[in-house]
């Protein structure tokens, strides 16, 4: 706790002043006694509850009450907590908690005043200031004053308009840029304010303002460029980066803003751009490992998104509630998973992004793959009197080749996860979760005996991974599946498959891991053979590569026929090293008596079964694609088919439609193996909930963050933003709003400020303009005497406070005073210099650092490549995240490794010899190039003595011959290295 809160404390219990709950008392029973007297019924002790006013006026196990209102000698609670007995004593020794005699003194004060009980002030709705005439400096002035501190002046101009551009852009100005503004200020009287304004109304105008907050927010989405775990492969989902810079440059509202991210797929007519913002919670780590569960790390990956949740809308710390009830905060164990199922209904695909350049190219080449077919005859050797013969030859020979098939609708599908759903073509479509061992049973039943063979058809489709066929997502081929057994019953009799064939059995089996299950020579190349899929061993099979166009089919033969008027059970095994089942698929019958795998269109071989030649056009477009002289010609064909144009992939979100919600359990301790019951979707049960007959999913839950009666996201937000500017967030635990932080330094300006956000329309703009705007942020940063002894923390806000610069707006600054920063926006993420090996070595994932080249060089940090396993070095050295977890704040750590990287890491030398050459083309001599350079780092000219310190290290670096370029990159150099030019001013 800080100085204050004992200064007041001793003041409090030395008089006759009473004691506030939420202040006072909450803290030290939260710290000292909720953990075992609590909300968690299973890890309670004595039958005692504290955390609630009518269980503590009562009587525990002992017997004995616990608080009697007015009578703290009386109290089981104020005789335990002061007896000398450790058998006694509270806490109990063995749990290492020791309370302080001013944690005494404050229960027994509060028991002597009425125990009275107070609701926690984060989960009451803000109140709005009666005074209509209320502003920021007036609720810090006050707090000042009860302190009797007075507030620190105004600061000079050129430390308002640095620590202007480097809070709203990131950025510090150019000497030009500052001088303007000094200059405009001091032009008239009264125009000083205006001028200020004026510049504060730019640079919220700035393409840079939504840079440098999207960085704020992407420490929050756990942003970063690869999947993290061991192989933390490379991801697409810059584009959810771009998106969240386009938004708030825009100043899209808030609640808008944070309901696109959470649920814009739900939205009605959802845009690409609503869909592109729900990559927020697709910023969870995927273990890619081959020995892992996919389901397992899902159910981490939920468990991720809900203590983001949490934490970015609600600051609370619900993470702590996976494994029992929370032991602080009234958050049930249900709580956290009825949470967890508001947001696990959803899919996570990756989407392909559509723009009218896409739509365009892609109308362009199904106009091109129509021309080359339409051309095909045209290429047939020897004109058309040749393919004429050639097609009745071949009509002829493949008629008899063909069977006629019927197609079969099962009339009952179970599998064991994935959800299957018959569609109008006889094709089944799968979806939903998979595992590395699924199972498709299927009934099939019709009026057909004499059924000699059965036919998988295996088709793409766009609503699969790749477009299928397959419902495989990660480590295997993107789209594909791996058919690992097929069997047939009937009466719970197995049906003997003798053979199979499929239409790709020539392919080269590329991911097998094991031995075929009948030996062939050791050189031989195992192909992907349908019967693979009889032979007993679930490590061979049949398989179809995924991706757009991929159409195949494999014929099961029966040993006998099979009477299918008294049904038949399929069942299909899909088990690899990987999830594998399959995703797009149709079966049929026929009772021709050696059927194929012709590789025919099903209406195409069914013409020719029945000698039909009414589709000739069909019939004769099949001959020319599997025609031998034909095959030079077909190959550019088969090519276009393959490489239809795709829009950027992102990972978004997609809820789940037309299949059973998933459903979300209790995990017993939080562990996925032991799921205990069905959880309901539901918001916590101590906070308002959903509106009545209002669809319990994760729209829902979005728009909910932003109702009215809502406490929690108004104040979360505003405080965030507060942190941002100050370094200390008027609560200063941004991510806990619980019973454990610490009470806002002050709380009527906090529920003044989001009172006032949501009546902007939750503009943070408007916000961030209303802060800066204020007398409070534009003080100067020398603290008085009588500040340092009475707040040496600052919490009050007498003067403007000092902080070390984030790792990002160190480096851009640095790249802006050298003049080689490059404002280019959005795109993938780029390779600044740093040593190679810090991707590579000791890492599994390796990622080649290729260092970029031209602008993309010197781009700002925002589009630094991030790889979680082995991030951007100079960010690491500076405190930044690594994308791994969710951080509302990040810390500040000052280390020699921090002056070394500023003086000696590559990047910081090419920019200082950069600057170096800027300063000696742009001013003469050495004065001018000292006062020009000092600028460029500091913004503000040189005082006398700084000036003289300078010069004084340009002659020392001159006596060791240093000259030209190499001198003055040693003066850059130094000078990037100072505290003030890596400090908030």
């Amino acid at each position: 706790m800080n100085c204050l809160f004992f200064v007041s404390l001793l003041s409090l219990t030395s008089t006759a002043i009473a004691l506030d709950f939420n202040r006072d008392v909450r803290p030290v029973l939260a710290q000292q006694c909720f953990s075992c007297h609590g909300m968690d019924d299973h890890g309670r002790k004595g039958k005692l509850r504290l955390d609630l006013q009518e269980a503590a006026y009562g009587s525990g196990k002992s017997g004995e009450v616990a608080i009697k209102p007015g009578l703290p000698d009386a109290s089981e609670v104020v005789q335990r907590i002061f007896s000398s007995d450790e058998d006694e004593l509270m806490p109990p020794p063995h749990t290492k908690k020791v309370m302080s005699e001013r944690e005494k003194a404050v229960i027994r004060q509060w028991i002597a005043e009425g125990a009275k009980y107070e609701a926690h002030w984060a989960y009451q709705p803000p109140k709005a200031s009666i005074d209509p005439t209320a502003d920021m400096d007036r609720f810090i002035r006050e707090k000042l004053d009860e302190a009797g501190i007075e507030p620190a002046p105004e600061a000079d101009a050129y430390t308002l308009v640095r620590r202007l551009y480097l809070d709203l852009i990131g950025l510090p100005p150019t000497p030009e840029q500052a001088d303007a503004f000094v200059q405009k200020r001091a032009q008239q009287s009264g125009a000083a304010e205006s001028a200020y304004e004026a510049l504060v109304d730019e640079l919220l105008k700035s393409p840079q303002y939504g840079e440098r907050w999207a960085r704020r927010w992407l420490d929050l989405a756990r942003y970063a460029d690869t999947n993290g775990f061991e192989k933390d492969r490379p991801r697409p989902i810059w584009p959810y980066r771009d998106w969240v810079v386009k938004a708030l440059n825009q100043d899209m509202p808030f609640d808008q803003f944070s309901i696109k991210q959470l649920a814009g797929d739900m939205l009605p007519n959802a845009t690409p751009e609503d869909r592109i913002a729900t990559g927020f919670h697709r910023n969870t780590m995927l273990n890619e490992e081959g020995g892992i569960d996919p389901n397992e790390y899902r159910f981490y990956a939920m468990v991720d998104r809900v203590g983001v949740t949490g934490t970015t809308w609600m600051g609370l710390t619900m993470n702590c509630a996976q494994c029992h009830t929370h032991k602080y905060d009234p958050i049930l164990h249900t709580d956290y998973y009825s949470l967890m199922a508001l947001l696990n209904n959803a899919d996570e695909p990756t989407y392909a992004i559509p723009t009218p350049e896409i739509e365009a190219a892609q109308k362009a080449h199904l106009a091109k793959i129509a021309q080359m077919e339409a051309a095909l005859p045209s290429q047939f050797p020897g004109g058309q009197v040749a393919l004429e013969k050639r097609l009745s030859e071949w009509v002829v020979q493949t008629s008899k080749q063909c069977a006629e098939w019927q197609v079969v609708r099962p009339d009952s599908m179970k599998t064991t996860m994935p959800h299957l759903e018959l569609q109008a073509d006889g094709f089944i479509l799968g979806s939903g979760d998979i595992s590395k061992s699924d199972v498709y049973d299927l009934h099939l039943q019709a009026p057909i005996q004499g059924v000699t063979a059965i036919k998988l058809e295996v088709a793409s489709h766009p609503s699969l991974p790749n477009d299928g066929p397959g419902l495989t997502y990660y480590e295997g081929p993107i789209g594909g599946f791996f058919l690992s057994e097929i069997q047939a019953f009937q009466n719970k009799q197995p049906m003997k498959i003798a053979s199979a064939e499929a239409t790709n059995d020539t392919e080269e089996d590329k991911i097998s891991d094991a031995a075929p299950a009948n030996p062939r020579p050791a050189k031989a190349k195992k192909t992907n053979r349908a019967d693979a899929a009889l032979d007993g061993e679930m490590s061979s099979g049949w398989q179809v590569l995924g991706g757009y166009g991929q159409e195949h089919s494999a014929v099961f033969r029966f040993e006998t026929p099979v009477d299918l008027r008294q049904g038949l059970d399929l069942k299909m095994l899909f088990e690899k090293h990987f999830a594998c089942a399959l995703g797009h698929f149709r079966l049929s019958v026929t009772t021709h008596p050696m059927p194929k795998a012709t590789g025919l269109p099903y209406a195409v071989e069914n013409a020719l079964a029945k000698g039909d030649l009414s589709q000739r056009a069909a019939i004769q477009r099949s001959f020319l694609l599997a025609a031998p002289e034909m095959k030079s010609a077909v190959a550019p064909l088969w090519l276009a088919r393959r490489q239809m144009p795709r829009g950027q992939p992102t990972l978004v979100m997609r809820e789940r439609s037309g299949s059973p919600s998933r459903q979300t359990h209790l995990y017993h301790r939080g562990e996925y193996l032991q799921p205990k019951q069905v959880v309901p979707p539901a918001v916590p049960a101590f906070l308002p909930g959903l509106r009545p007959g209002e669809p319990a999913n994760r729209l829902s839950l979005a728009r909910w963050f932003f109702r009215p009666e809502n406490p929690l996201t108004a104040r979360v937000t505003v405080n965030r933003q507060w942190q941002a500017f100050f370094g200390r967030g008027l609560v200063k635990s941004l991510e806990d709003f619980g019973y454990q932080s610490e009470a806002p330094s002050h709380p009527e300006l906090l529920d003044w400020l989001a009172v006032q956000f949501v009546k902007d329309g939750w503009s943070l703009k408007r916000l961030h303009k209303r802060i800066v705007m204020s007398a409070t942020y534009k003080q100067a940063s020398r603290r008085s005497q009588q500040a340092e002894a009475k707040d040496p923390e600052n919490v009050l806000l007498s003067h403007a406070p000092r902080f070390r610069l984030d790792a990002e707006i160190i480096r851009d600054s640095a790249l802006q005073a050298a003049g080689v920063l490059s404002l280019k926006q959005g795109g993938p993420g780029v390779y600044p210099p740093q040593p190679a090996s810090v991707t590579t070595e000791g890492t599994y994932g390796k990622v080649e650092w290729k260092t970029s080249q031209g602008e993309d060089r010197y781009r700002r940090s925002l589009y630094t490549f991030t790889k979680r396993t082995a991030p951007f070095a100079m960010s690491t050295t500076f405190d930044a995240p690594t994308g791994e977890a969710c951080l509302a704040r990040r810390d500040v750590s000052n280390s020699p490794l921090q002056a070394l990287t500023l003086l000696n890491d590559q990047m910081f030398m090419e920019a200082a010899q950069a600057m170096a050459r800027k300063v000696m083309a742009e001013a003469k001599g050495d004065q001018d190039r000292l006062r020009l350079a000092f600028r460029r780092c500091l913004t503000r000219p040189p005082a006398e003595d700084e000036r003289a310190m300078l010069s004084g290290f340009l002659a020392k670096q001159r006596t060791q011959s240093v000259e030209g370029e190499a001198l003055w990159t040693a003066v850059c150099r130094a000078l990037l290295n100072l505290d003030e030019t890596i400090t908030h001013p």
